[in-house]
């Protein structure tokens, strides 16, 4: 008897959504959308018609719609609760049909992380996330069409993070698959731990006066909480690709590391038929125009594996393969106009570790080569990357981009490169007197020793 009550409270439950549901989805011209009644669920797709199927429920005879619910449910435990129509994973041309246009770029919008261990950005408590994500929640609700996509970060599908945008404009849904791998539409509800970026663009900026965030934004501002693997974006802060990625990587980098991945702010050069894992400062890049070309993805931001490299953001090049082969090296790009630094020098793991987790840039270090916030010490990823480079035997340089008092050229560190790849590479030495050397290497060990604690012996310079 109380089986046979609670079955018919729990179909009660479900045929409570069918009136909302058939007013939302009553027209052919919603694709993707669901329409239910009692006895069937039809779902509508632009190329196919309608696809109707039946799903028999439990073991208790009954028939009744099922599948149609699931992203309902997920969306409601995600505290969203759809007012009248959701639509999944649009194409681009769906979305612009939906009123999607595109956004002028913006750059500079404030972003807040909680859960970040390196510095670098403003801090935002767990009652300020919470009581924002609230409100975001709530003002999504309110909105009579909510947008929803489906991605990752890393296009390496042994290691990579599932990613759902919930959005009150297609206009966001627009600019992040710009920045985002595509997924199978249900790979993000069989995962274990997805993240969720909710998007509230025509939400008060300010809000964040009133969660003591600091003054009014007429652009917005993003907010990333690792612990509950959500990022919200308000205003027009949908349309600052580096905040979004600087979000995304913080939030991603635990998901992609508990899988066996190694998350690195590094860049892929491409060297003939071999691709090589290359750290180098924003300016470094800047500064080598002509190395552009080379380059598998503009972006830093790569994941390495045991079984290869791949990029974090969708690259210029979707269409590539998902994973790349092994490095054959790896590059580690410093900066030093004093001249201490030769031009090229080969490392052991350790060496590379120590000038990875240095970063030294004509005077500043720059742990990890990365500025943006991440949730996993400095120290911690130099450990995994010794551990990498000599478990898989990947041999490793040190290039100083200053040589004879100039920036050498993008063209310049090709040349060299292609040397490294194919074992024909000369090492330069420095001319630099005994001194200057013994400074330089203070200063390294000053800032390291000061920072870290307990560096693995291995490490040195």
């Amino acid at each position: 008897m109380k089986k046979s009550t609670s079955m018919r409270l729990a179909r009660a439950s479900i045929l409570s959504f069918a009136p909302r549901l058939q007013r939302a989805f009553a027209s052919r011209d919603d694709s993707r959308c669901f329409i239910h009644n009692r006895n069937m669920s039809r779902r509508y797709t632009e190329d196919k018609g309608p696809d109707i199927f039946y799903k028999r429920r439990y073991n208790t005879g009954m028939e009744g719609p099922e599948f149609s619910y699931g992203l309902y449910w997920a969306l409601a435990g995600r505290g969203v609760i759809v007012k009248d129509k959701v639509f999944h994973n649009l194409k681009s041309t769906e979305l612009q049909n939906k009123g999607a246009t595109t956004v002028e770029s913006l750059s500079g919008v404030s972003l807040y992380v909680r859960g970040n261990a390196v510095g670098g950005v403003s801090e935002i408590s767990k009652a300020h996330f919470g009581k924002l994500l609230k409100q975001v929640t709530s003002h999504i609700s309110s909105i009579s069409n909510v947008f929803v996509q489906d991605g990752t970060v890393c296009s390496a599908p042994s290691c990579d993070a599932k990613v759902r945008v919930i959005s009150d404009n297609p206009s966001a849904l627009l600019s992040l698959s710009d920045v985002l791998w595509e997924t199978p539409s249900r790979a993000v509800s069989h995962d274990s731990c997805p993240l969720t970026v909710y998007v509230a663009s025509s939400i008060s900026t300010g809000i964040t006066e009133a969660l003591g965030l600091g003054k009014k934004s007429s652009t917005g501002f993003a907010a990333a909480d690792v612990e509950r693997s959500s990022i919200i974006l308000c205003g027009k802060a949908f349309v600052d690709a580096n905040a979004i990625k600087d979000a995304l990587v913080a939030v991603a980098a635990p998901v992609i590391s508990a899988r066996g991945g190694l998350p690195l702010s590094a860049r892929l050069l491409a060297s003939g038929d071999s691709m090589v894992l290359l750290f180098a400062s924003e300016d470094t890049i800047s500064s080598c125009p002509d190395l552009h070309q080379s380059l598998v993805s503009l972006d830093a931001g790569v994941v390495l594996t045991s079984d290869g490299v791949a990029p974090f953001f969708k690259t210029k090049n979707p269409t590539a393969s998902n994973l790349l082969k092994k490095p054959a090296c790896a590059v580690l790009a410093a900066s030093d106009s004093t001249g201490v630094l030769p031009l090229v020098s080969k490392l052991s793991p350790g060496q590379a570790a120590y000038h990875f987790l240095a970063g030294y840039q004509d005077g500043k270090l720059v742990p990890a080569y990365s500025k943006g916030p991440s949730p996993i010490d400095s120290l911690v990823l130099a450990k995994f990357f010794y551990s990498q480079l000599k478990d898989n035997d990947i041999p490793s340089f040190l290039i100083n981009v200053h040589n004879g008092w100039k920036h050498i050229t993008g063209k310049d560190i090709e040349k060299l490169v292609a040397s490294m790849v194919s074992g024909n590479l000369q090492a330069s030495k420095s001319g630099a007197t005994d001194s200057k050397v013994g400074e330089l290497k203070g200063k390294y060990n000053s800032f390291l020793s000061g920072k870290f604690q307990d560096l693995p012996e291995e490490f040195s310079f």
